[in-house]
């Protein structure tokens, strides 16, 4: 039959729900702070604790110095008392010996208590915390314990709880005190009260953890959520693809009936969730993303000012439905798709398609063309104005002429984008290699110039000699740079020029060398199917070859040769410090470090008196051009 104190300590692991090696750890711990304390022991000294799981009794057993005559009984032990612990026990050494204390366990239950629910506590906390760590980004179920203005504390499993804060909570939803919801973990933090769960049911991921539950398809991998959309307890829209041919991700998200979203739904109180199908053609995907609205048309456009833009035409009775109140229905789309979508009427379409036609001297041989749609276009536009009805026969006209238009202008922006890339690459290629791996900083220039260029976004001397290449403007529209520093960046810059000859030449190399590369590669092939080949006839053929090798090699070398492979490597030398030359330190664009010479060469390679000497970087030859396409 088991004792009271087995019956009480297993009552404490089933309550804390904790290990039995935790609570047995934390009882100990607690008489070793009790004995301490009642003996008033030095915490260097050992002291170990050890209780009987079956009688409840606990043994002090404390580390002593052997000794003739015992001084402080509680740091010293008599040799014969010591040498039945520890029979080779001599004088001076260190024996653990137990000393427990008399009535030792009424004062341990005393002055350990405190210590135990200390301990217990926080190896309730530590398990909490690494549970719930690894829940971040899951749906956990608990129940509501209190509602107040700040949140709601939800009860939650380990005898945790979580906190929701107003932020987090659908709007218009109430929770009532016992009442069990689901919520999504986005957040775990420990503090010095245990950890801090956050819960949310408001999070976007909620919504697809929902519908990972809800939905088969996507949570084996057959149907794949692209993109969420959200604004909670209005609306939400999501697109979903299928990974597999033959699979309707729409309708495997729906279900029957719509049975699957109308459980989600109810979840989220009530909250409208329009689920589309994700395509690779953007345009036909904003235009999904603007449904229930029928589309006539999307038009996308790229810029460096406002982004990523699509204009979207609507008939004149769908512009309310696309909007949506208060705009909820675009700016849905507009997240969801990630463009900056401006929605038209058909009305407003074809009058900015006339608007550019008859200002914009770009599309005037369009305009030309299109002289006679203008004037009905400009009948039409005028009619609605006047309130006037047209027929249907004329809103597709006006559509067709939107289409036209806007399409050419589409046009006309890929081969503005073609040109610039153009005009990027011939710029990059005047540019110097060796300037991109020269800092900012480095430059000749006034300190504040360089801070200035820096903050710009210009790091290397390449990028301030590319960016005076593309827009010297620019440059010049800094805050801080006037004309007369403006005019020494352009003398520096205009010095730090790739020739055109020297540019074929680059590439030629490049050719030449990546021929050089793939000789080897078209050698080994049929090398390796030949037949195998033994090694008698290998040595035959390979004889002859070294011979004829080393007879060339005894061969005299003509006094022209040695002429023409002089001034060869004399060439090459030239074109190599040719690379050096843009920024020589007879420019003085940057500070050059001292190069490193031998002894003999020093007195000659030391600087003029009154000249000063400029330091340097050390730079490398061969290294990748950065991509500065996206940047400027």
């Amino acid at each position: 039959m088991k004792s009271e104190f087995a019956l009480a300590f297993n009552e404490v692991v089933e309550d804390r729900q904790l290990s039995k090696d935790v609570i047995l750890e934390a009882l100990e711990s607690a008489m070793v702070s009790a004995y301490r304390r009642a003996v008033n022991a030095s915490n260097a000294q050992l002291v170990e604790a050890k209780v009987d799981m079956e009688t409840g009794d606990v043994e002090i057993f404390v580390e002593k110095e052997v000794v003739e005559d015992v001084q402080d009984d509680r740091t010293e032990v008599l040799l014969s008392e010591a040498k039945k612990v520890e029979p080779a026990a001599e004088l001076g050494d260190m024996v653990v010996v137990e000393s427990t204390p008399a009535d030792f366990g009424r004062v341990a239950a005393q002055t350990a208590r405190q210590v135990i629910q200390q301990r217990i506590r926080e190896a309730e906390r530590e398990i909490q915390f690494d549970y719930f760590e690894k829940q971040a980004g899951e749906i956990v179920s608990g129940i509501v314990q209190s509602v107040s203005g700040r949140g709601a504390t939800i009860g939650l499993d380990k005898k945790a709880e979580g906190l929701m804060l107003r932020k987090d909570m659908i709007p218009r939803e109430r929770l009532r005190v016992h009442d069990r919801i689901r919520a999504l973990i986005y957040d775990v933090k420990e503090t010095n009260r245990g950890p801090q769960i956050f819960l949310s049911r408001a999070h976007r991921n909620f919504l697809r953890r929902l519908l990972e539950n809800e939905v088969p398809e996507i949570y084996q991998g057959v149907v794949e959520i692209r993109s969420i959309a959200r604004e909670p307890g209005q609306r939400a829209k999501v697109a979903v693809s299928a990974t597999q041919q033959g699979i309707d991700p729409v309708g495997a998200c729906v279900g029957v009936r719509g049975v699957r979203i109308q459980t989600i739904v109810r979840e989220l109180n009530d909250e409208k969730i329009d689920v589309i199908e994700w395509s690779n053609d953007t345009a036909a995907f904003i235009s999904k993303a603007i449904s229930p609205a029928r589309v006539l048309g999307v038009y996308l456009a790229e810029t460096g000012e406002e982004g990523r833009t699509a204009t979207v035409v609507v008939p004149e009775d769908q512009l309310s439905l696309a909007i949506g109140r208060d705009g909820q229905n675009a700016r849905l789309a507009a997240k969801l798709t990630g463009w900056r979508i401006d929605i038209k009427s058909l009305a407003e379409g074809a009058a900015e398609s006339l608007r550019k036609l008859q200002e914009n001297s770009e599309y005037a041989e369009m305009a030309t063309r299109e002289t006679e749609a203008m004037e009905k276009i400009l009948v039409l536009l005028e009619k609605k104005a006047e309130g006037r009805p047209l027929p249907p026969e004329d809103y597709d006209f006006m559509a067709a002429f939107v289409d036209r238009v806007e399409k050419r202008v589409e046009k006309k922006r890929r081969e503005e984008d073609v040109e610039e890339k153009r005009r990027y690459d011939e710029a990059l290629a005047t540019v110097p290699d060796l300037t991109f791996e020269i800092d900012i900083l480095d430059v000749d220039l006034k300190e504040h110039v360089l801070y200035i260029l820096q903050e710009a976004g210009i790091d290397t001397l390449g990028q301030l000699v590319l960016q005076m290449r593309l827009d010297p403007d620019r440059v010049l529209g800094l805050n801080g740079i006037g004309p007369k520093i403006f005019e020494e960046i352009v003398e520096l810059t205009d010095v730090l020029r790739v020739t055109p000859e020297e540019a074929a030449a680059k590439a030629a190399e490049e050719g030449v060398t990546e021929a050089e590369v793939e000789a080897p590669k078209a050698i080994e092939e049929p090398v390796e199917a030949e037949a195998e080949v033994s090694v008698e006839e290998a040595l035959a053929e390979v004889e002859p070859i070294v011979e004829a090798s080393e007879e060339i090699k005894e061969m005299p070398v003509s006094k022209e040769q040695k002429t023409a492979e002089v001034t060869e490597e004399k060439k090459e030398e030239d074109e190599f410090d040719k690379l050096f030359s843009y920024d020589a330190r007879k420019y003085g664009y940057y500070k050059a470090e001292p190069a490193k010479v031998d002894d003999e060469q020093e007195d000659e390679e030391k600087p003029k008196a009154g000249k000063k000497k400029k330091k340097g970087k050390k730079r490398r030859t061969n290294f990748d051009e950065p991509d500065e396409w996206e940047q400027w």
